[in-house]
């Protein structure tokens, strides 16, 4: 008496060992005494539909029952799980952990409780248990067949034909359709049936255990994965449903998410009677009340989805369980439920920690047997998460994390719809791409390697039918390509995927953006190389990752030396600068560029090893590259005090700048010399940013590897060590960029002294076209936190925006006025002592400067009062600006040629008609690339070797990676980016296309991977001109 009765578990008749280790404690410590008294019988039904029987204390809290049925089932991760059951009133409710069984469920006799999923996390990459990633299947395969999981068709049959795959193994046509015959998945499954066939034959080899993972990455990517509707009303009466799920809450109309109130947002749960009320913390930016209100069918509806919300928001939120409230002397007021059991974090710790053995188990529905693990040790974190089948139809969405802003999946949240029908085109007849296997490497031993690169193999496409693409890296799957036509040969571009930019009018002025470079006429070509020279690469995606830290690396350290070497020599040969400055700056880059060196040449040998250019006998030993980041990571922790003193360095420079003349002199000639291609502030701050691209970098990694993988647990610990580092840099971060991006302004501008002062934001840069008594006349536009500024470009040497007025945002309004002036995409903005009349050249143009102003304005109307007057302001803007629409910049900047500062952001905004906002800049900073490309003209037949450089919206051309200064620039705003059709007669794979007007320029990668990510960081400085919606500004330094 006093025990639960002890039955035999599917371990024990294994021979496996007890396990103590009870889902809801931590590590050592010891259940709870179990009360005594009278056993009651209570029926589990559980997730593969079978019911068990346990006998537990009557007085024993749900938490005994609930520990149970987890050590019967050897399940180390049950505080993902809960049990439902329907009340007295049949309103189906979680089993209160805390309360006594009895108190909860009056008749047990006949109540069956159900064993089910309660918390769903945002990645099933997090569930480190096999048996636990077994268990969300069933529970998926249950939402499906209850039409709870709402999806399409396409969606739908992918699924099924994963849980298929787990069931009976690989495809045969005949068993398939036996056994859809004898069990329905989902309503109205005869209507997929050829659908589910179809799919399956993809997953030929794929384990049970692989097939669960599948599973999971599909179905955590729909609308409706682990949702759990309450229906109710809002207060205009309208019937909706509310859920609650990892993120916060969430607002339905029928399956449609409608609203989503994010826990960073939620100040206050309450309920009171029949009403729910949420709290949201306030927000400038939010047209939502401070509370909002929701109606439900009773009391007990009410509370009891509380009481969903209260464990949701502690299970994913907090560090450690809540700790229990004071019981007050004489009476309570309101509920006293809180949240019992380990939070998300406290049971990805205890997993970690490796105190539990691996146990067999059983799948009651598949023919085939699941065997883990029973070795003593403990395991690897995350190393059951199953390698992603080749063959398998993925959604893997490329090198991100989830796709920004729903840019690559429908609405309505089916992400597996473009993808399985994608597959359906991958199987088809058509030209295919070449294997990333078919490519070779950029040398990594010195120039003659690097001479000799040569790419991607040339092979007719004509007759070859288009394998399945590998789930990781799949260009369909990419969110980067899944606007453009996929097949280099196959077709045009759809219309709606070329980011067309916002064009000014022709001009037959000559454009000061014309490269001699970058013309058809001019640059030597290197034709095709000989196909018999080519030396095939390894196959592995990693390895392209790797070999990308390798390539950056090489321009990181260019970019060291224009202060370690090229900036340092010019200071010493004129005495300008004070030695306390000297001090600050060069000492603090000089041991960062000794690091970087001895990393890079790491780097380069393990390629050089990887590759198997030598001791190609121990090959396999180094097909890795964690050991070798997590090692120059934890080296670079002690180079923090260096990177605390960057900021200080920045803002001593331009303290210096501004007191003296010889010192502002001396910068000013120093950015004249070509290897000064960036701002010289620009150079101060590319250590931090640094940091933030070996964080991306190994999110890519950790993301492709499958955590049973060699080389995962080094590049996460790395992950780890790296994301600390840019976090306690985070806010030095913010206020550097927009220091940096105000002096870097300052410089363009004339007729304002204090431009930069304490509080000040940029916001948005770009060219608006103002009404006058002369008509439209273009102008640039500079968008501040509190303040608006219009500037003409002036007729100096420098070619400096003159400022004509200012318009503080303090008491602004704004309103759309094309009626009244007749003018597309015309805005009025009314001032406290001045109005002005602008239009944009486009409405998606037009819509970003709605958007921004507003925001600006809200912010001014929050500050202390009026902006303050700038020390010299130029009269209002009553004559006409020089030359009213300026010459198109149409081609690169050819940097020899281009007169001081005339390639800058605001000259290229100028020239292109286009706008860029602080959100880009941001953008900008992460996506930053460089290696080898072959550039081809639209008239020439050759292809040219060099090596190119992305930064600040702009490509950059060296001879090779060795040269000191670029060759030319091509700055992309308004560039439009698509790949090659079949008419363009480009023969090649990996080919991407730039076009402006009638400029055209062709470049090739060597790899599938390194032609997605020059897609993906190319496309973000060409769309940044056509967003039409980008996040907001305290956003747009999230890294």
């Amino acid at each position: 008496m006093g025990e639960i009765e002890q039955r035999p578990t599917p371990g024990s008749r294994l021979g496996a060992p007890e396990n103590s280790g009870i889902s809801t404690l931590e590590h050592g410590q010891k259940p709870p005494p179990t009360p005594s008294g009278k056993l009651m019988s209570i029926k589990i039904q559980m997730l593969d539909d079978t019911q068990e029987a346990f006998e537990v204390p009557q007085r024993a809290p749900g938490k005994v029952l609930l520990d149970a049925v987890c050590n019967h089932l050897n399940l180390v991760e049950g505080d993902y799980f809960g049990l439902e059951f329907p009340d007295h009133k049949k309103i189906t409710v979680w089993l209160d952990l805390l309360k006594p069984i009895v108190k909860q469920i009056r008749r047990p006799k006949h109540v069956v409780v159900k064993f089910v999923v309660k918390f769903f996390p945002p990645d099933h990459t997090q569930l480190q248990e096999e048996l636990t990633r077994y268990l969300f299947a069933l529970q998926v395969k249950q939402d499906l067949a209850q039409g709870r999981l709402a999806c399409n068709d396409n969606s739908a049959a992918l699924l099924i034909s994963h849980i298929v795959q787990s069931e009976i193994g690989d495809f045969d046509e005949a068993s398939d359709r036996e056994h859809l015959a004898k069990n329905k998945y989902i309503p109205q499954q005869d209507a997929l049936e050829d659908k589910i066939v179809e799919f399956h034959h993809n997953h030929i080899g794929q384990t049970p255990a692989e097939s669960d993972f599948q599973l999971l990455e599909i179905a955590r990517k729909l609308e409706m994965y682990g949702v759990r509707l309450h229906p109710a009303k809002d207060r205009e009466g309208t019937k909706i449903n509310l859920a609650v799920a990892n993120t916060g809450i969430l607002v339905f109309q029928g399956f449609t998410k409608i609203n989503a109130f994010n826990w960073a947002k939620v100040r206050k749960l309450s309920f009171k009677r029949k009403r729910f009320l949420i709290k949201l913390r306030p927000d400038v930016n939010s047209s939502y009340q401070d509370t909002l209100e929701f109606l439900m069918a009773s009391r007990d509806f009410c509370k009891s989805f509380w009481k969903i919300c209260v464990e949701h928001h502690a299970f994913f939120r907090l560090f450690e369980e809540p700790k229990p409230k004071p019981k007050p002397v004489l009476f309570s007021r309101g509920s006293s439920f809180r949240f019992s059991g380990r939070t998300q974090k406290q049971v990805l710790d205890y997993v970690k920690e490796g105190g539990h053995k691996k146990v067999q188990f059983e799948r009651k529905h598949s023919k085939i047997h699941s065997i883990r693990s029973l070795a003593t040790q403990p395991s690897e974190p995350n190393s059951e998460v199953p390698k992603q089948a080749q063959q398998s139809v993925s959604l893997t969405l490329g090198e991100g994390s989830e796709p920004p802003g729903g840019q690559s999946c429908p609405q309505g949240g089916d992400l597996t719809a473009a993808s399985a029908e994608d597959a359906e085109r991958q199987r088809g007849p058509g030209p295919s791409r070449s294997p990333a296997g078919s490519a070779k490497g950029d040398g990594a031993s010195g120039a003659a390697a690097e001479e000799d690169e040569e790419l991607v193999k040339d092979r007719p496409q004509q007759s070859r039918p288009r394998p399945p693409q590998p789930s990781t890296g799949s260009l369909t799957g990419s969110p980067h390509l899944s606007e453009l036509s996929i097949n280099s040969q196959g077709g045009t571009a759809p219309t709606n995927a070329i980011l067309s930019p916002n064009l000014s009018p022709d001009t037959k002025q000559a454009s000061p953006l014309v490269s001699p470079l970058l013309n058809d006429q001019a640059g030597p070509r290197a034709e095709d190389e000989d196909d018999g020279r080519r030396k095939r690469f390894p196959t592995d995606k990693a390895y392209f990752i790797a070999k990308e830290v390798s390539t950056t690396e090489r321009t990181y350290l260019k970019d060291l030396e224009v202060i370690t070497s090229w900036f340092q020599s010019t200071v010493s040969k004129e005495d300008s600068m004070p030695e306390t400055l000297k001090s600050l700056i060069f000492p603090n880059f000089e041991p960062l560029h000794k690091f970087h060196t001895n990393f890079l040449k790491e780097i380069e040998q393990r390629l050089a090893l990887w590759e198997g250019r030598s001791n190609a006998h121990i090959r396999g030993d180094y097909q890795r590259i964690g050991d070798v980041m997590l090692k120059n990571i934890q080296g670079m922790k002690q180079l923090a005090a260096h990177l605390w003193k960057h900021s200080e360095a920045l803002e001593a420079l331009e303290t210096g700048i501004r007191g003296s003349r010889r010192l502002e002199s001396l910068c000013r000639d120093f950015e004249l010399q070509k290897v000064c291609y960036l701002p010289l502030n620009t150079f101060l701050l590319r250590p931090l940013h640094r940091l933030m691209h070996y964080k991306q970098v190994l999110e890519r990694l950790c993301k492709h590897y499958p955590p049973s993988h060699s080389d995962f647990r080094d590049c996460r610990a790395a992950l780890a060590e790296i994301t600390e580092m840019v976090a306690q840099l985070h806010g030095t971060m913010i206020k550097m960029e927009n220091f940096q991006k105000l002096h870097e302004l300052k410089k363009d501008l004339i007729g304002v002294d204090n431009l930069v002062i304490p509080g000040r934001e940029f916001i948005r840069l770009g060219s608006l076209s103002k009404l006058s008594g002369k008509g439209l006349q273009q102008r640039m536009f500079f968008l501040f936190n509190d303040v608006l500024l219009y500037t003409s470009r002036g007729l100096t040497a420098s070619n400096q925006f003159k400022v004509h007025g200012q318009l503080p945002l303090y008491g602004m309004t704004m309103e759309e006025s094309e009626e009244e002036w007749g003018v597309p995409h015309c805005l009025t903005l009314r001032g406290q002592r001045q109005s002005i009349v602008v239009a944009a050249s486009s409405r998606p143009e037009m819509d970003k400067w709605v958007e921004d102003i507003q925001m600006a304005i809200d912010l001014a109307e929050k500050s202390s009062g009026p902006a303050p007057e700038f020390l010299a302001s130029s009269p209002p803007d009553n004559s006409p600006g020089p030359g009213g629409i300026s010459q198109d910049a149409e081609g690169p900047l050819w940097l020899s040629e281009a007169p001081h500062r005339g390639n800058t952001m605001v000259h290229v905004c100028w020239h292109r008609n286009t706008s860029v906002s602080m959100v880009d800049f941001s953008v900008a900073v992460e996506n930053q690339l460089s290696g080898n490309l072959l550039r081809k003209f639209k008239n020439s037949n050759g292809w040219q070797k060099l090596w190119v450089v992305f930064t600040n919206f702009c490509l950059f051309f060296y001879k090779s990676h060795q040269d000191n200064h670029p060759l030319a620039s091509l700055p992309l705003l308004g560039y439009s980016l698509t790949i090659p059709s079949e008419s363009e007669d480009i023969h090649k794979d990996y080919v991407f296309k730039l076009h402006f007007k009638s400029h055209v320029y062709y470049f090739r990668a060597e790899s599938e991977y390194t032609f997605e990510r020059w897609m993906e960081v190319i496309r973000s400085a060409t769309s940044s001109a056509s967003r039409a919606h980008a996040p907001s500004h305290k956003e747009s330094h999230v890294y």
